[in-house]
């Protein structure tokens, strides 16, 4: 009898072979054997996927040529091929499940990890009928519950639906990538293709709409009535209450000779004086969107690049399963972290007690937890050498899962809250003063007792002075969305957002995205130039804008709200209650309604000048078609300019942002995502240099120049 576990990647692989007593590497696979083990056993695995969907020019060739008239593209059965540069790799892991008795699924635990399992195994074409399917699932990459996981297989008909749920995704947003994207291109006649995304192009509008409110902000005045209270030789602020705005002086002017505060000051009496012990509980534990956007607040850390943080610390065996959307744990978690609690303490640097010995609530609930629970270390701590190899980021992202889970063991910050009540005639004003008491799990952060807040000790019926202090104010404008804040509101799908329509429509849906997409979407707008990050604010590029006022034209299209019932439909295919088909046909309805019905787009205007050209000082550079250049140019002319850029370099498109910065003379900022020849990812900036050729700029300044589609570039 012959076993074949099937990883998702060659790291889940090794990290699998090393709980067992013996392991042995081959070509693309590895031979293990264990007391747990009966069966000939063998572990191969994808590189992620290994498999991908057909283009469109792969089932016709005449739709290598966008035409309208060709809309929609249906297939009328999806074809799969094996992605680029993986045949090999695919060819051994066909021979070991042909030969397979039994095969345990052990790509990742989750529904992307069901699809890439079911991809691969579908498109091998073995004989299905006569094998037995299990399935891995697992929370840890720890040795004790690897094995602990391979003796409790589980049938993996539990998670086939996942499977089917990946799948209507995938298969949906080919649809509305492949027509959509050609119907609003050709629609808008411009060069650059507009990607329309199923998530992405909602995620954009989000983004946009923020831009625009803020760009269309105007600064009004207002204000507001305040007091200082005088109380012997100590003195206090209070602010009037219930708290009223004023939109002009006169009408705050007006409303003080109403109530007879016309003087600078009068005698006032205080009314009361409350005072209550409080208390704030620890922050919650880590879901993956909430990892990421506190990372990306207190580090400036991007979501992929948490995202990434957090799967190195998974692979490392540190931290348990990234991609999860729960912040809850069980019982059985709770207990291996309170065993633990004095390693966590200890790692941190702290010496706090254990003081809730018990499971809250709060942090604690085996119904919360499905397919995943929060991110929360694992046994094992990693020794000095260990951390020390781990990046700045690798570092602060641990550190900050410990303090979550240590804060839900030790004492709650406790504070008194002073409010004190003060009347002149029938106006009140109001104070509200802390006085920290006990600073518990505020400490692991290094908090320290602050006594700004701490009030006067003032008696009821005490007589003071009360000057009055007229406020003037500015209206504030929204604030732009940060990835940690985009995160999160495309995980409430806009609640985030100021449009109070969608605040009791979106009770019972869980955002647009999943937790292991979000940050690849936000990646893939940076790539295709949509938008960019400046000082942590994420900005809408003019492609961006033009893409969003096309986009539009169909509210469906950019509605958080209709994706997010998209999303809602999808998680009920994985529970049972909806079909692939179902969604696919729904799919198709969206499609054909706006394919039937063309939305009237905003032609792009290809003339529109990004700047004077640096080299012949006279012309425009404008949009040519395939690249940017100067208006004066001409391609077998010597008299003209042959100034130009292209639109695409070392692999990456360039914004127009990008190239307004150059041809103004600016150095960009660091670039990410150039390709080399050889394939590897790098970074760096762009400038002009003397000659007026576009270069790179590394961080070591290398001097090496080459050639790139007839520009001049840094190596």
């Amino acid at each position: 009898m012959t076993t074949v576990v099937l990883a998702e990647k060659p790291n889940q692989a090794k990290s699998y072979a090393q709980a067992f007593d013996k392991s042995e590497r081959k070509d693309g696979y590895l031979v293990v054997t264990d007391r747990i083990l009966s069966d000939e056993t063998f572990i191969t695995y994808g590189f992620g996927h290994l498999v991908d969907l057909y283009k469109p020019e792969d089932y016709n060739e005449d739709y290598k040529s966008w035409d309208l008239k060709q809309l929609p593209i249906y297939p009328n059965k999806f074809l799969y091929r094996v992605s680029e540069g993986k045949n090999k790799q695919f060819k051994i892991v066909k021979t070991l499940l042909d030969k397979a008795d039994t095969v345990i699924i052990a790509t990742d635990c989750d529904r992307e990890g069901e699809n890439i399992a079911w991809s691969i195994i579908n498109q091998t074409k073995i004989n299905k009928a006569n094998k037995i399917f299990k399935r891995l699932w697992i929370n840890s990459l720890e040795k004790e519950v690897i094995k602990k996981g391979f003796q409790n297989l589980q049938d993996d008909s539990k998670y086939y639906n996942y499977y089917l749920e990946a799948e209507a995704r995938k298969k949906s947003d080919w649809l509305v990538g492949m027509n959509l994207t050609r119907l609003y291109t050709k629609l808008a006649g411009g060069s650059h293709p507009l990607n329309i995304g199923r998530v992405q192009t909602p995620t954009l509008y989000m983004i946009y709409k923020r831009n625009k409110e803020i760009k269309n902000f105007q600064v009004s005045k207002y204000y507001e009535l305040g007091a200082e209270i005088l109380a012997g030789s100590e003195k206090f602020d209070a602010n009037l209450t219930p708290s009223q705005q004023f939109k002009t002086k006169s009408s705050l002017i007006t409303f003080r000779r109403d109530k007879g505060l016309e003087k600078a000051s009068e005698v006032g009496i205080i009314e009361s004086v409350k005072k209550e012990q409080k208390s704030e509980p620890s922050p919650r534990l880590f879901s993956l969107s909430s990892l990421q956007s506190e990372m990306n607040k207190r580090y400036k850390a991007s979501a992929s690049q948490t995202l990434a943080a957090v799967q190195k610390l998974y692979e490392a065996k540190l931290l348990s399963y990234p991609r999860t959307d729960c912040n809850y744990i069980t019982e059985a978690e709770f207990n291996y972290l309170k065993e633990n609690f004095v390693a966590y303490r200890t790692a941190l640097g702290s010496k706090l007690k254990l003081v809730n010995p018990e499971p809250n609530s709060r942090y604690v609930n085996n119904k919360k937890v499905q397919e995943h629970y929060a991110i929360i270390p694992t046994k094992k701590i990693p020794t000095s050498n260990e951390f020390s190899k781990f990046t700045d980021l690798e570092r602060n992202l641990y550190a900050e899962v410990l303090r979550r889970t240590v804060g839900m063991f030790v004492r709650k910050y406790y504070y008194d809250e002073t409010t004190i009540v003060t009347g002149v005639g029938a106006v009140k004003f109001i104070t509200k003063g802390k006085t920290p008491l006990k600073q518990g799990w505020k400490l692991l952060w290094g908090k320290k007792k602050k006594s700004a807040d701490i009030l006067p000790l003032v008696q009821e019926g005490q007589e003071v002075k009360v000057t009055f202090k007229e406020l003037e104010k500015d209206t504030k404008p929204p604030q732009y969305f940060t990835e940690g804040t985009l995160i999160t509101a495309m995980k409430t799908a806009g609640k985030t957002l100021s449009d109070k329509e969608y605040q009791d429509l979106l009770r019972d849906v869980e955002g647009i995205g999943t937790e292991a997409t979000r940050a690849n979407i936000i990646e893939k707008l940076k790539k295709d130039g949509y938008i960019e990050i400046k000082k942590n604010k994420i900005h809408v590029t003019s492609l961006g804008q033009r893409l969003c006022r096309a986009a539009a034209t169909s509210k469906l299209l950019v509605s958080p709200e209709l994706t997010a019932q998209w999303e809602k439909k999808l998680k009920e295919i994985s529970k049972g209650q909806y079909t692939e088909e179902q969604f696919i046909d729904q799919t198709k309805h969206f499609i054909d309604s706006l394919v039937d019905n063309p939305p009237k787009v905003e032609k792009e205007s290809v003339n529109e000048s990004l700047g004077t050209c640096p080299k012949c000082k006279q012309g425009q550079i404008l949009d040519k078609g395939k690249f940017y250049g100067c208006s004066n140019y001409k391609k077998d002319s010597s008299s003209s300019c042959d100034f130009t850029i292209s639109k695409t370099i070392a692999k990456k498109t360039v914004s127009t942002e990008l190239i307004k910065e150059i041809i103004s003379g600016q150095e960009t900022k660091v670039i990410s995502g150039f390709k080399g020849k050889t394939g590897k990812n790098f970074s760096a900036k762009l400038k002009l240099n003397q000659e007026n050729k576009v270069v790179f700029v590394f961080q070591n300044n290398d001097p090496k120049v080459k050639k790139h589609k007839g520009k001049s570039i840094t190596k």
